[in-house]
C-alpha cells in the first residue's frame, strides 16, 4: 500500500493532475497570441522627414515641419513593432531648383513593411523654399551710449574681428548690409579697455551663426589742448656762454591741467645735452614730477643749437730744449 504524501504519490499527482494543465495553460498562451497577431489594429505614428541629395549649391531657406503624422493599419503584432523600424518620409532633392517646391505626402510615399497599410498622412503637404547658397562679408558696427569721464575722450573704437563672413540663403542674407553690436556703455570711463561685446542679431542671422560675440577695444584718452610756450634754457655746467638762450615748443597739454589753473611754463624745463661728435647741444624738455598728468611735446624749435670750438689747453711748462751753444756753465768761468 502506498504511503500518502510520499515523493511516490506527489509524482504520479502532478504527472496526472497538473501536467495536462500546464499543457493547456501554453496552448492557450500561444492561441492567444497568435489569433491577437491576426487581429488588425489603426495606430497614429510620426514619421521623421528626411531631405536627401540636396545640390550644394542650395539650401532650405524655410521652416517645415520635421515630423509628419502617419495612421496605419496592420496586425497588432507588426502596428507594435513599427516604431523600431525607423521608418522615414525621405524627400528627395537631387533635380531641384531654386523657388518653391510643393512635396505632395500622398500614401504612397511612407515606406512600411508588407502588411502594414497607410490609411492616412498629415499634413497632406510639404513647402519648401529653395534658395542659393552664398557667403556675404558683413562689417560691425559699434553702437555706444555715454560719454567718457570729463576731460577724457574716446579716441577710437575697434572691433576684433571687423568683418564676418556668413554663409547661407540669399534671400535672407540680402536684407542686411552691415551688423551692429549690443549697446557698448562708455560712461564715466577714464582708461583705455577691452570687452566681449554680443553682437545684435536678427533672428534670421541667429539660426544661421547662432548667437556671437566679438572683442571691442576701446581706447579712451586725455582730451588735450594745444599750446604754445617759450623756455629758458637751462645754463651749461662751467659757465659756457649759449648762442640761443630761449626755445619755442608746442605742447598738447591735458584740459583738466587748464582747468586746475596750472603754471604749465613752471612745470617744464629746457636742457641741453652736447652731441659731442657733431658739436651741438641737443635740446630736451623735461617735465616736472609733481605733475599728475602727462604733457606731449610736439616740437621744439630750434631742437638744436651750435656749441661753442673747445679751446686746447694751455702748456705753461718752460721749454728746454734748445739752449745756445755760447752759454757757459757758471762754475766754469770762475
Amino acid at each position: 500500500m502506498m504511503m500518502p504524501f510520499s515523493r511516490t504519490y506527489w509524482r504520479r499527482l502532478i504527472a496526472k493532475e497538473w501536467l495536462p494543465m500546464l499543457i493547456s495553460l501554453v496552448l492557450a498562451i500561444a492561441l492567444w497570441n497568435f489569433v491577437g497577431g491576426k487581429q488588425t489594429v489603426d495606430k497614429n505614428v510620426m514619421i521623421p522627414v528626411e531631405v536627401i541629395n540636396l545640390p550644394r549649391d542650395l539650401v532650405i531657406s524655410n521652416q517645415f515641419k520635421k515630423v509628419i503624422d502617419v495612421t496605419v493599419n496592420g496586425p497588432r503584432a507588426m502596428i507594435l513593432e513599427i516604431d523600431n523600424k525607423q521608418i522615414t518620409r525621405q524627400i528627395d532633392l537631387s533635380k531641384a531648383t531654386p523657388g518653391t517646391t510643393v512635396v505632395t505626402n500622398d500614401l504612397d510615399s511612407i515606406e512600411v513593411p508588407r502588411g502594414v497599410t497607410v490609411l492616412r498622412v498629415q499634413p497632406s503637404s510639404i513647402i519648401l523654399s529653395l534658395d542659393k547658397l552664398i557667403t556675404k562679408q558683413f562689417l560691425i558696427i559699434p553702437v555706444t551710449t555715454g560719454n567718457p569721464q570729463p576731460g577724457y575722450l574716446l579716441q577710437a573704437l575697434t572691433m576684433d574681428p571687423e568683418f564676418i563672413s556668413i554663409t547661407g540663403p540669399e534671400t535672407v542674407l540680402a536684407q542686411y548690409e552691415i551688423l551692429r553690436t549690443k549697446v557698448i556703455n562708455i560712461n564715466g570711463a577714464n582708461k583705455s579697455m577691452q570687452r566681449q561685446i554680443p553682437l545684435d542679431l536678427e533672428p534670421a542671422i541667429v539660426d544661421l551663426i547662432g548667437e556671437t560675440t566679438i572683442t571691442a577695444d576701446i581706447s579712451i584718452v586725455l582730451e588735450t589742448v594745444q599750446k604754445d610756450y617759450t623756455l629758458l634754457i637751462e645754463p651749461v655746467v662751467g659757465g659756457v656762454e649759449l648762442p640761443v638762450q630761449k626755445v619755442n615748443i608746442i605742447a598738447n597739454v591735458p584740459k583738466l591741467l587748464l582747468e586746475q589753473k596750472v603754471k604749465i611754463q613752471n612745470m617744464l624745463t629746457a636742457t641741453i645735452s652736447a652731441d659731442e661728435e657733431n658739436n651741438v647741444g641737443v635740446i630736451k624738455i623735461i617735465p616736472a614730477q609733481e605733475l599728475s598728468l602727462p604733457i606731449e611735446i610736439i616740437q621744439i624749435e630750434p631742437s638744436t643749437i651750435p656749441l661753442p670750438p673747445k679751446v686746447p689747453p694751455e702748456n705753461n711748462a718752460p721749454d728746454t730744449s734748445e739752449s745756445s751753444d755760447d752759454e757757459v756753465p757758471v762754475e766754469n768761468q770762475l
